[in-house]
């Protein structure tokens, strides 16, 4: 898979167990289809890797107290408690219906307040951490000097580029008193009218990048196989994710980072601030299956931006048509003579293998079936297994 800190494709081979770790919503909205594309790429790895008898332990995190979440509430005048557990159950349901395997451990941030505020204190008192007013920030420069991490080893961006990023997603670069304007938020003092819980380091509710390196460690261990996620959290999120869990355990957070492209509606990337957002929710209360929205998004390579139309769906539902007729035609007994019948199984596992060629991998299920010779059991189950898209019963 590509590896966004070296630039290259790596193997995830891992000689034992696989962990995956991939950061998880922010629950206050309906699961859009830009969630489904990053959770179907890690789907898909997981796949790959449960084809290949690797033992796999995945973890995914809810970021369940923040910001967005908290107005949210405020503006439908619920609390955010609630507004959490529904969305939350809601992103679950979705990812259900377009057959993404569930992680092994699901984890609101929560439900580990206290390993993280440990966490926190233990990187103050390590001097790679300092107070500013009730908040407590990371120290960048002293991470440098007192850790293994380096700024921009996970991101590769220039300075000027970390400052702009910062500023769009969650960072307060102007904030006076601080030490560097990239230090990110470890913890968040009490706020009038905020959640707040009593710790060691404090009252107050952890900062973002600082509860997934907690969470990876508790239920993984790291360094992780392949740290996951879409392309926007390439920084800082998952830059400073690396460098506390540096700075807490000496050691990278991961030894692959991959990221899914973003996907985009009406000409810009679908958001929640924006409002441009085609739910999943939506599309199958309207009568699109499940299987046609996944086969939508799996004709797209994972780590490719690109803009979702009718269009996509129209080809989806008609591939799969014509996959589905294929296999009624077939049947479920086995070809006379067998002889073909590993040939598609083994070219959409080499497409897979190749950084999750998954449109290489339709495209071969495409020629196949357009070559008209019976679908055995075993391609019928391989497009099952691999692509998650079953075709008979």
């Amino acid at each position: 898979m590509h590896d966004t800190a070296s630039g290259r494709l790596v193997p995830t081979e891992t000689g034992g167990p696989a962990h995956l770790y991939v950061c998880g919503i922010t629950p206050y909205d309906a699961a859009h289809l830009g969630h489904a594309n990053t959770y179907l790429a890690f789907d898909t790895l997981v796949r790959c890797w449960v084809d290949a008898r690797v033992s796999v332990e995945y973890t995914q995190n809810t970021t369940d107290v923040d910001d967005p979440l908290l107005e949210r509430a405020a503006a439908r005048g619920v609390d955010w408690r609630e507004l959490a557990a529904e969305q939350t159950e809601l992103f679950r349901r979705d990812m259900a219906a377009l057959g993404i395997l569930p992680p092994d451990h699901f984890v609101a941030v929560t439900e580990v307040i206290g390993p993280i505020a440990e966490a926190v204190a233990r990187l103050l008192d390590d001097g790679v951490a300092y107070r500013l007013g009730d908040d407590v920030y990371f120290d960048t420069a002293a991470a440098e000097r007192l850790s293994p991490w380096r700024l921009g080893e996970e991101s590769g961006l220039s300075r000027g580029r970390m400052l702009e990023l910062a500023a769009e997603r969650g960072g307060d670069p102007d904030r006076p008193g601080k030490r560097d304007p990239l230090d990110p938020l470890l913890w968040r003092g009490p706020r009038p009218g905020e959640p707040s819980w009593d710790t060691v380091v404090g009252a107050g509710r952890p900062g973002w990048h600082v509860e997934c390196s907690v969470i990876a460690e508790r239920t993984l261990g790291v360094p992780l196989t392949v740290q996951g996620g879409a392309s926007d959290l390439v920084f800082p999120h998952h830059e400073f994710g690396a460098a506390h869990t540096a700075a807490l355990t000496g050691g990278p957070l991961a030894r692959v980072y991959c990221h899914a492209g973003l996907v985009a509606y009406r000409g810009e990337k679908m958001s929640k601030s924006l409002g441009n957002l085609v739910f999943v929710r939506e599309l199958i209360d309207a009568g699109h299956g499940p299987a046609a929205v996944r086969l939508a998004l799996l004709a797209h390579a994972y780590r490719e931006d690109w803009e979702w139309t009718s269009a996509d769906l129209e080809r989806a539902e008609k591939r799969l048509s014509r996959w589905r007729s294929a296999a009624r035609a077939s049947g479920r007994t086995p070809d006379q003579d067998g002889a073909h019948l590993p040939r598609l199984l083994e070219t959409v596992r080499a497409r897979l293998a190749d950084d999750l060629d998954t449109p290489g991998a339709v495209a071969a299920v495409d020629a196949r079936i357009a070559a008209g010779s019976p679908l055995g059991p075993v391609e019928l189950d391989a497009i099952d297994a691999l692509l998650g898209v079953r075709l008979a019963d």
